[in-house]
C-alpha cells in the first residue's frame, strides 16, 4: 500500500543521472497502446457468471505461514515460507493471472485482484528476504520510486498479457472500480501499521463477510486507532487515502463508528476531528 503523498522535493548526489536512467527505464517499457492498460481487463463484469477462482493454495499458504500474536497483528514467517513454499507460492500467482476477468463477476474480480496483491507482495518479499522494511525493496518504475524505494511502481506480474503494479491494482482497478473503502483492509504491504494479512484467501462467496471483518479487525487494534484524554489518533491510511473515508475527520470518524465495538464505540461519540496520524513500516515477520 503505498503512499500517494511522498512526493517531496529531493536533492541527492547524481539525481540528475538517476532522473534520466529511470526515465529511459519508463519510455522503453511504456504500454503502447490503451487497449493493454489494465482498466481494460476489468472494464465489465459477467454478472451472474458460476466461475469462481480457485485460491485453496492461497489459503493454505497463509494457514500454515501467518501467525497471529498477542496482541492481535497477524505476522509471517517469511523464513519458513521462503524456505519450504517459495515455489507453490509462484504457480498460485501464475494460475491466477491465466484467468480471464470479463469472465467473472465483480466479486470474484475483487477476490482476485486482492489475492493477487498480496501473494506478489509476499513473493517479493521473499525475494529480497531479510529486510527490515518493503520500502528497503527498491524495484523502481518511476522516477520518484527510485528515491522513495518500494515495489509498488514497477509491473511485476501480467494478467492476461498485460502487464500490472501493485499500485495499478490498488489505486487504477480496486479503487475506482468498486469505490469500497473496505478495499483498504483487504490489500496487505507487509507492514505492521497495515492490515492484517488474513490467515484465509478472499473469494466471491465470503467477500462481503471478510471484507466487514478486515475493517472491524483493523478499527479495534490500536494499528487502526487510538483514543485517549479525548484525542483521535488514527493510522495513516485515513490520512493518505480520506476521499476514500469521506473526505473529511467527520468522514472518517462516521466510518470508524460503523465497526467500532465497545468501548470504542462509545468513546467516538466524544470526538469531533482527528487529532493526529501515525504508521508503522516495519515489516510484520515473526523473526524481526
Amino acid at each position: 500500500m503505498t503512499v500517494l503523498s511522498e512526493a517531496k522535493t529531493w536533492r541527492a548526489p547524481g539525481m540528475r543521472a538517476m532522473c534520466m536512467v529511470a526515465m529511459l527505464a519508463m519510455a522503453s517499457n511504456a504500454t503502447p497502446s490503451a487497449a493493454q492498460e489494465p482498466d481494460g481487463l476489468f472494464a465489465t463484469a459477467a454478472a451472474g457468471s458460476q466461475i469462481k477462482v480457485d485460491h485453496s493454495v492461497w489459503s493454505s499458504l497463509l494457514t500454515k505461514h501467518v501467525k497471529r500474536n498477542a496482541s492481535g497483528l497477524n505476522e509471517v514467517d517469511y523464513a519458513g515460507f521462503r524456505a519450504t513454499d517459495l515455489a507453490p507460492l509462484r504457480a498460485y500467482i501464475t494460475s491466477i493471472t491465466r484467468v480471464d476477468p470479463a469472465t467473472l463477476d465483480r466479486p470474484e474480480q475483487f477476490a482476485l485482484l486482492a489475492n493477487l496483491y498480496n501473494a506478489k507482495t509476499i513473493e517479493i518479499v521473499l525475494d529480497h528476504y531479510p529486510v527490515a522494511s518493503i520500502k528497503d525493496i527498491s524495484l523502481g518504475g518511476t522516477v520518484l520510486s527510485v528515491v522513495t524505494g518500494g515495489p509498488w511502481k514497477k509491473k511485476v506480474v501480467e494478467i492476461s498479457g498485460t502487464p500490472i503494479s501493485l499500485d495499478d491494482i490498488e489505486h487504477g482497478l480496486l479503487r475506482p472500480i468498486f469505490k469500497d473503502p473496505r478495499v483498504h483492509y483487504a490489500l496487505n504491504c507487509a507492514s505492521i501499521g497495515c492490515p492484517n494479512l488474513r490467515t484465509e484467501a478472499f473469494t466471491g462467496e465470503q467477500l462481503e463477510t471478510q471484507l466487514d471483518a478486515a475493517a472491524r479487525e483493523f478499527i479495534n487494534h490500536s494499528r487502526g486507532v487510538q483514543l485517549a484524554d479525548g484525542k483521535l489518533r488514527v493510522s495513516s491510511i485515513y490520512s493518505w487515502f480520506v476521499e476514500d473515508f469521506g473526505g473529511d475527520d467527520d468522514g472518517v470518524i462516521a466510518h470508524l463508528k460503523k465497526y467500532a465495538a465497545e468501548p470504542l464505540a462509545t468513546q467516538l461519540n466524544t470526538v469531533t476531528a482527528v487529532d493526529d496520524h501515525f504508521y508503522d513500516w516495519k515489516l510484520n515477520d515473526v523473526g524481526r
